[in-house]
């Protein structure tokens, strides 16, 4: 397993979350073995799973009040780096991702909230149908960009079916993919983990 080219003063706060609903889902997959990862290398993990802890579909009104929206949005809150695991249907991510962001992501100072996502380094762990689907995650990423000032990470992961050896098990170049991506995910939130200021809401 390579070392980050850059190695933080201190272990980083990492989370990561699975949004598909699928029960074998494979970018779940790539959501555990990112975990183990960051843990083999010191770092903090939070590690959460919309199949585990589920969320509402996102209406601006009660999917506030959900139990589990509060844990989601201090996990991000706290991350000093995001990892999303997303598949892709219909030339997008799916909606479990959407939904979270649009929860997490509201500022509306009558309920104390605070977008949970401003100015976080993402990183995308995709799971697609169709090798030239690998742009998929490019609107939602741009999203990120544009409204909370995330810094998406360019290194990121696309594959299908035919990059696993089995169930669970990356086949080679899988593995070496997935380890470089998450060692860059490290390297970028190590040097963006201690800017001196907040983005809002802005145009």
């Amino acid at each position: 397993m390579s070392v980050p080219s850059f190695p933080p003063s201190r272990p980083l706060n990492f989370t990561l979350i699975s949004t598909s609903l699928d029960p074998d889902s494979r970018s779940a997959w790539m959501i555990g073995l990112a975990a183990a990862q960051l843990w083999q290398q010191g770092h903090a993990v939070t590690q959460l799973d919309l199949r585990e802890t589920p969320l509402p579909m996102f209406d601006n009104a009660s999917s506030y009040t959900h139990p589990n929206a509060a844990l989601y949005h201090a996990a991000i809150a706290g991350a000093d780096g995001v990892l999303l695991g997303v598949p892709v249907y219909n030339w997008g991510i799916g909606a479990g991702a959407k939904s979270l962001v649009e929860l997490t992501g509201s500022t509306d100072e009558a309920r104390g909230l605070h977008g949970a996502w401003f100015d976080k380094p993402v990183t995308f762990l995709v799971s697609g149908g169709l090798a030239h689907g690998y742009l998929s995650h490019g609107a939602f990423a741009f999203g990120l960009m544009v409204d909370f000032k995330c810094v998406v990470n360019p290194h990121f992961v696309y594959a299908t079916g035919a990059e696993w050896a089995a169930d669970g098990a990356p086949g080679e170049w899988l593995a070496t993919r997935l380890a470089r991506t998450v060692d860059r995910a490290v390297d970028l939130s190590a040097r963006l983990a201690d800017r001196p200021y907040k983005s809002v809401w802005e145009v």
